[in-house]
């Protein structure tokens, strides 16, 4: 399966931000930013040319597109993939690191995570994950069950495990990622995760707490099955969309009785915790 790699020149501030999150809703897969453009990945037979002319129609930027073989990404992965650390969300000292296998362990953090990213998102990167994960440190997963919707790479499934957390189902709809994600659990020696291939939230368990970083759409589809699967008081912690997003995401919140927290925002991207009512 071959991939197309599109390379987008340089862009206005906060311009990428937006590309990124139109890119996703058409099915780009990854992204990597580089000084001066901004590279997007995306299966070459998902691609629809007349979808990003639409795209660049809203951001108007110059592009090249090139084929790139599958067996090429985790090569490219290792050349550019930095260990990160995300700060204690309250007392901002270093709590969350997460690597490649190849870094060097990072020593004084609370929580260690080690992982093979391949074409899945989650390194902690990007800023969607990087709230995501900051604000699971405000919330007590001891005992706890919880979903992992659309887990990517599986790092806030890894995460949950070595928060306490008695159960994880971890949701995603793409084989590689799910392959990936396995390999991450076996890599950090969790027991408490298991993977489901499905592209929707199965009705018949309830969780504590529900983690997606997806999209807008995505979850705007999916918030009556996110309502279906919690109680009064499963809390809700979702990111993947911009702070323009916030007043529709805020009213479609409403209309489900899902009580709104907290907004976290990094860069133009915004994290929202929430309450099942």
């Amino acid at each position: 399966m071959n991939y197309l790699q599109i390379e987008f020149e340089t862009m206005k501030e906060g311009e990428s931000d937006i590309l990124v999150a139109l890119l996703t809703e058409a099915g780009f897969e990854s992204f990597e930013e580089k000084e001066i453009s901004l590279l997007a990945y995306i299966k070459e037979a998902d691609f629809i040319e007349a979808v990003l002319e639409d795209i660049l129609k809203v951001v108007p930027v110059k592009y090249t597109r090139t084929v790139t073989p599958q067996q090429n990404w985790n090569a490219q992965w290792e050349s550019s993939f930095e260990p990160i650390i995300v700060n204690d969300f309250v007392r901002r000292t270093p709590w969350v690191a997460i690597r490649a296998g190849f870094h060097q362990a990072i020593q004084q953090v609370k929580y260690e995570i080690i992982i093979t990213p391949k074409m899945s998102f989650g390194t902690g990167h990007h800023p969607t994950s990087y709230m995501m994960i900051e604000q699971m440190g405000t919330l007590d997963f001891k005992n706890k069950t919880v979903l992992d919707f659309g887990t990517g790479t599986a790092v806030l499934a890894i995460l949950a495990e070595k928060m306490g957390a008695l159960a994880v189902d971890a949701i995603d709809n793409d084989d590689w990622s799910i392959e990936n994600a396995g390999e991450n659990i076996a890599t950090n020696n969790c027991f408490k995760i298991e993977l489901h291939k499905s592209d929707s939230i199965a009705s018949g368990k309830i969780y504590d707490i529900i983690l997606a970083n997806i999209n807008l759409n995505v979850i705007q589809s999916n918030l009556h099955a996110i309502n279906a699967v919690g109680k009064k008081g499963s809390k809700l912690l979702i990111s993947g969309f911009l702070k323009s997003d916030e007043e529709v995401l805020l009213k479609a919140l409403h209309e489900h009785g899902i009580i709104h927290h907290k907004t976290c925002q990094r860069g133009e991207w915004i994290s929202l915790l929430a309450e099942l009512n």
